[in-house]
């Protein structure tokens, strides 16, 4: 694939592409780039429903102008993971990209990087602090993050009685949970639908939107949940076997 970055005739395609309602695989096969590329693209100039080629294009040569002007300091790797042979550098830009795509699903920067984070550390496992040091952030907005990682069951918190912190982590069944919690929000939608249709009365227009959307939802969280299920038993036979 093309290396280089992109130009004003990638941008302008790109805004095309999301504007035929075009998937980002699609927009990348056209232009012979990576998937990575066109998210990363969209991603830092307004999203998908705000992506304009010409702002786009401009903000970007802004950027380079002002790197070239005041060269910027490099970035903090990230703290050691245990595993010697590793180039932080790339342990960083992996953690963008990982924040990158997981801002694109609805989580707020932050609470990206901090899972991000977490993914990426060999413990599974940091505390507040370290968390502060790894970001460069305030604590404050670490305790936000954790907060909001915590209600979606993506993380733990567990009580460290060595340094009487907590640490927050993220274990092999969060994916599990996560998906689980979708499921029951899909569920708990389906009801509501449902409801809404025999008030609405199924025979109208609107009642029979009501209706559809809850046939829709109750299928998909029977679906999420069997998938689910069925991961987890293929998963834990799995790990039974290795020990």
């Amino acid at each position: 694939m093309p290396g280089g970055r992109l130009t004003h005739q990638d941008r302008r395609h790109i805004a095309a592409g999301l504007a035929e309602g075009r998937t980002y695989t699609e927009i990348a096969g056209d232009l012979r780039r990576p998937i990575s590329t066109v998210t990363r693209e969209v991603a830092r100039n307004g999203g998908a429903d705000g992506y304009q080629a010409d702002r786009a294009h401009q903000a970007t040569e802004g950027r380079a102008r002002r790197r070239k002007q005041t060269p910027a300091p490099a970035p903090a790797p990230p703290a050691a993971t245990g595993s010697p042979g590793r180039d932080p550098q790339a342990v960083h830009a992996l953690e963008e990209r990982f924040a990158t795509v997981m801002t694109m699903t609805g989580l707020p920067r932050m609470t990206a990087r901090v899972l991000a984070c977490l993914c990426t550390v060999d413990s599974g496992s940091l505390t507040a602090a370290e968390l502060v040091q790894r970001l460069q952030v305030s604590p404050a907005s670490i305790s936000k993050a954790v907060g909001e990682l915590e209600q979606h069951e993506l993380i733990r918190r567990e009580r460290d009685p060595r340094r009487r912190r907590d640490r927050y982590v993220i274990d092999p069944d969060v994916w599990y949970r996560a998906w689980l919690v979708s499921a029951r929000q899909n569920a708990l939608m389906a009801d509501l639908a449902r409801d809404g249709a025999e008030i609405l009365i199924s025979t109208t227009p609107a009642g029979a939107r009501l209706r559809d959307m809850s046939q829709f939802l109750e299928h998909v969280s029977r679906n999420l949940i069997h998938a689910a299920e069925e991961w987890r038993q293929d998963f834990m036979s799995r790990r039974t076997a290795q020990r």
